[in-house]
């Protein structure tokens, strides 16, 4: 979403073994000054790498704020929203005095086995660095841990896309906005006070509990969550599911007897509320059961190797080129990303091909395009898999895809799912609209997702941008719980952006041979500035399927004051146009 873009809106809605390769192009560190990086190198003494930081209670907190402080001014917005440089700020159990400023490709997690097991006094903040507004505060997180707001007990985390918090506990209030903004993601998260959205188009909130939320434009979204707000749809834009029907909350880093394990969740049925003291069913890994990849010194025939060990991978921040498919064959694999770690082919090839067995965790990773075109970045399940995997499903949460935008970046489509009963927690799928390499002849691709599996759940479905349509669902039994999409701003004539008789493309395409599907809480924006595009419908399903999407909002945002939706689904709801910029459907 352009940084530009929706200004105007925003007053219509006021382990420790490595296995080392040859040294490849990859992460590099912001300059830090000679003081700052002798602080550095004392906090970054764990096998994880020299971009992962790893603070305790006995340390000065005066050293670390100034470090926090260094790495948060190389991380700003409008430079440094596509820079190389990835953190992780890891903070042992203890009470820390600090204000953490969270800037791109910035981590932020504690390890305790509860968050209430690390606090923080001060703020776990993210806010508007230039131009007053948050609308590309992309790529950040915080996790694992209980913030005790210093000023006014207010927390803010003002953010849009890709920006996760998880197992946050707030001991005030929580501001979601600063500015114009477009997120967002909340899951296992507790808030004593007030979440202020203000200005927040979208957010879809999971498993929570807060004392009020007040605010609200668009879609606002809240599946197993108390105290949600009372739905009064279309005059209010709230959606509530009461329970979460299944899930596994994302496997979170401890540090229990000098040691650094990640615990993985049991999956949990008809769940409301926060679940931080673990169950019956969780499970622990510990760091020397990971292969430990870094960008400096890694590649695809290193983390190949050590996954047909039976290794499980852990990737620490960087960039990493990789010449061929990383392959996840073993049942109950975890992949799992520290820092924001970014994937990218070189070959045209897949990035992550995951084989169609049980049990496999992706988690934390963000997923670049290369130049040349990649049928798909990412793939679960051969084409055809038939398997079923009811009893221990896969599990994928905060996946970001990225075409465009850093670097020149192609592909057909960025993630397919062949298997059944996978479940998504959380992804951003996007082609660039600003950046580098963007163009419609430039970062070309068609699709966002493509679903061919039977039985996927996806909670928080954020895709936008592409050159048809944005997610193709031909699978049976679908479930989404919170769908965000912009059609792509740059078709370049009415005619080029039709297929047959049907004037431009759906966002959220059902197959017509699918019998069920159930989405809740749909948004769909428009921006077309080149040419005066036609689209007949934002939403195409079979008619059967009509009632089984609840709650649909479409909006123009902005553009060529031509262009026109001209319905939300299947030629049925209303319209948008430079004068008629809403329509909602039940």
């Amino acid at each position: 979403m352009r940084h530009w873009l929706l200004l105007g809106i925003f007053f219509y809605i006021i382990g420790w073994q490595e296995n080392y390769a040859q040294p490849l192009k990859g992460n590099t560190s912001i300059p830090l000054s000679k003081r700052a990086g002798e602080q550095a190198s004392r906090f970054n003494r764990s096998p994880l790498g020299e971009n992962v930081f790893v603070f305790d209670p006995s340390m000065n907190m005066a050293e670390i704020q100034a470090l926090i402080d260094t790495i948060y001014s190389g991380q700003l917005f409008p430079e440094n929203e596509f820079t190389q440089n990835r953190y992780a700020l890891l903070f042992k159990p203890g009470v820390y005095h600090l204000d953490v400023k969270v800037g791109y490709y910035t981590h932020v997690m504690g390890l305790g086995i509860s968050p209430e097991e690390t606090v923080i006094v001060g703020a776990v903040r993210s806010v508007a660095s230039q131009g007053g507004h948050v609308l590309c505060n992309f790529w950040r997180a915080a996790e694992n841990i209980t913030i005790l707001p210093a000023s006014d007990s207010v927390n803010t985390w003002a953010v849009s896309q890709a920006s996760p918090l998880r197992r946050v506990y707030i001991k005030g209030d929580l501001k979601l906005f600063d500015g114009p903004s477009s997120g967002g993601f909340m899951a296992n998260c507790r808030i004593d006070g007030t979440v202020y959205s203000g200005s927040q188009q979208q957010w879809l909130t999971r498993n929570s509990v807060f004392n009020k939320w007040i605010g609200g434009v668009w879609n606002m979204v809240y599946v197993g969550t108390i105290n949600a707000p009372e739905e009064n749809w279309p005059e209010k834009p709230y959606t509530a599911v009461a329970v979460t029907p299944e899930v596994r909350e994302k496997p979170y880093w401890v540090f229990s007897g000098k040691e650094l394990m990640l615990k993985i969740p049991g999956i949990k049925k008809n769940s409301c509320g926060v679940d931080w003291n673990g169950n019956h069913q969780e499970r622990t890994l510990a760091l020397k059961d990971f292969y430990i990849a870094k960008a400096a010194a890694d590649n695809s025939k290193t983390i190949n190797k050590a996954l047909k060990k039976g290794k499980h991978i852990l990737f620490t921040p960087g960039i990493y080129f990789l010449s061929e498919s990383i392959r996840v064959f073993h049942p109950g694999t975890v992949i799992i990303g520290l820092g924001f770690p970014t994937l990218i082919p070189v070959n045209g090839n897949k990035v992550i091909e995951i084989s169609d067995k049980d049990g496999i965790t992706v988690a934390g990773l963000l997923i670049d395009a290369g130049k040349i075109p990649s049928e798909t970045l990412m793939q679960v399940g051969e084409p055809g898999s038939k398997n079923d995997h009811e009893s221990n499903p896969s599990f994928l949460f905060d996946l970001f895809f990225r075409v465009g935008g850093a670097r020149e970046g192609n592909a057909s489509r960025c993630l397919t799912i062949n298997s059944n009963d996978v479940y998504v927690d959380h992804m951003w799928i996007w082609r660039a609209d600003h950046g580098n390499g963007v163009g419609w002849n430039k970062n070309r691709c068609a699709n966002g997702l493509v679903v061919n599996g039977n039985d996927v759940t996806i909670y928080g479905l954020f895709n936008e941008h592409f050159q048809e349509y944005q997610t193709i669902w031909n699978g049976e039994n679908g479930r989404v719980y919170f769908y965000q999409s912009e059609m792509p701003y740059d078709p370049p004539s009415v005619d080029e952006w039709k297929h047959g008789t049907t004037f431009g493309y759906a966002s959220y395409k059902v197959a017509d041979s699918v019998n069920v599907h159930h989405a809740w809480g749909l948004g769909i924006y428009n921006v077309f500035y080149d040419a005066p595009i036609v689209v007949d419908q934002a939403i195409e399903t079979p008619p059967a399927l009509e009632d089984s999407l609840y709650h649909k909002v479409i909006f123009w945002l902005n553009g060529n004051r031509e262009s026109i939706v001209k319905s939300i689904i299947n030629g049925k709801g209303g319209y948008v146009n430079a004068s008629n910029r809403k329509a909602v459907m039940k």
